[in-house]
């Protein structure tokens, strides 16, 4: 009976040492919420969609996107990653998705809107983040990479490279 106890206490010790490292893994490293916003208005002649997650790599890069093209003829969305399932791709001419791969799979609203949207991937710039800096969604091309923030105006300019057509600039 000892030895029943022994090893119950050892296994609920694991699971409570499991259960507070997920905790702390889940404040650390999770994604804030980005508070959505537009720039222009929305009669200008193009429209750009911008879905993200907060964290300071990923608002660097859509601080960066927005004041390049604020000051032109471009009406900018940005929004929470999480309300893309509102989102018609058709009223935007280009679609700009920044997220992180987490536990080994993109978030679930970018992978629904991705699979639902997929007639509309030749208007979409997307921007995949995770430790390895490689993992991206099959069928979809992305450009990969760390957080790492002195790479911004790389990622940026790549970014701006393959929305200026989308945007007719």
């Amino acid at each position: 009976m000892k030895n029943i106890r022994k090893i119950l206490l050892v296994l609920l010790s694991i699971a409570l040492v499991f259960l507070v490292f997920m905790f702390w893994y889940q404040n650390e490293y999770a994604m804030d919420h980005v508070q959505e916003y537009e720039v222009n208005s929305p009669r200008e002649n193009s429209k750009l969609l911008l879905a993200t997650q907060g964290s300071e790599f990923k608002n660097a890069i859509t601080t960066s996107i927005v004041d390049y093209y604020k000051t032109k003829s471009v009406y900018i969305k940005v929004m929470d990653v999480s309300a893309l399932v509102g989102v018609n791709p058709s009223n935007y001419d280009a679609l700009l998705l920044i997220h992180s791969w987490e536990n080994w799979k993109p978030p679930s609203a970018v992978k629904s809107f991705m699979d639902r949207t997929m007639n509309y991937r030749d208007k979409m710039v997307v921007l995949t983040t995770s430790g390895k800096g490689s993992y991206k969604m099959e069928g979809v091309d992305a450009f990969t990479g760390e957080s790492i923030l002195d790479e911004t105006p790389m990622y940026v300019g790549e970014i701006i490279e393959k929305l200026n057509p989308l945007l007719k600039l």
